[in-house]
């Protein structure tokens, strides 16, 4: 068995689905974590492939960006789609989460955490933020609404379900989202999350904000 090592901050973020698949898969991984706080990420930032995390290493061969470590192990484990059209709607439903992360998601957090005045935060919620939450959840409930499963793709676990949960977890968190308001995004987080190979992975991990 190949060896594995996921580096990447001291949260959920962008690895946490990697982290998901290792544990659904029971296949044992490093889980290096690294922090802006202690330098450790300034260390090591040079020599990872584009200067980013998470960065995932397979017997010291690195692989970057987190769709394409996603994909690779969700290919790897079983949980890409059963079939091709199945696997490009995964691919297009973390693509779509991506888009919403960065363009609407994204900018909020960093405002909020640079400490950012109360009313340009509340120029980037407004404008930026909600509608870009609103049009997501929007995606995903219609995704839905038509699932027979109660999962986003076919009839089981993919990784798109595996983002798209923890996603819902950060907004709830940080007060981005009521996930009580929205019924089929909470039961599929709880259809992730109740999974039996996750469940003490979930009681267990960091509790990290992001």
């Amino acid at each position: 068995m190949p060896s594995y090592k996921l580096t990447y901050f001291d949260a959920r973020g962008l690895g946490e689905a990697a982290r998901l698949l290792f544990h659904l898969a029971d296949v044992p991984f490093e889980d290096f974590r690294v922090s802006h706080d202690d330098g450790s990420w300034l260390k090591i930032k040079d020599s990872t492939p584009f200067g980013q995390t998470p960065v995932l290493y397979v017997d010291g061969q690195a692989i970057p960006q987190s769709a394409a470590i996603n994909r690779y192990l969700a290919k790897k484990f079983g949980y890409a789609g059963k079939t091709a059209e199945e696997q490009a709607w995964a691919d297009a439903i973390v693509d779509q989460f991506k888009d919403f992360f960065y363009v609407a998601m994204r900018p909020l957090i960093v405002a909020i955490r640079g400490g950012e005045s109360e009313e340009a935060i509340a120029k980037i919620r407004k404008e930026v933020f909600l509608p870009g939450r609103d049009t997501y959840f929007k995606i995903l409930n219609d995704i839905l609404e038509k699932s027979k499963s109660g999962f986003l793709v076919g009839d089981g676990l993919t990784y798109a379900d595996l983002s798209v949960a923890d996603n819902l977890t950060t907004l709830e968190k940080n007060g981005l989202a009521n996930l009580a308001e929205h019924p089929k995004l909470a039961a599929l987080r709880e259809k992730v999350y109740t999974q039996e190979k996750l469940k003490a992975w979930i009681a267990s991990r960091p509790d990290t904000q992001f």
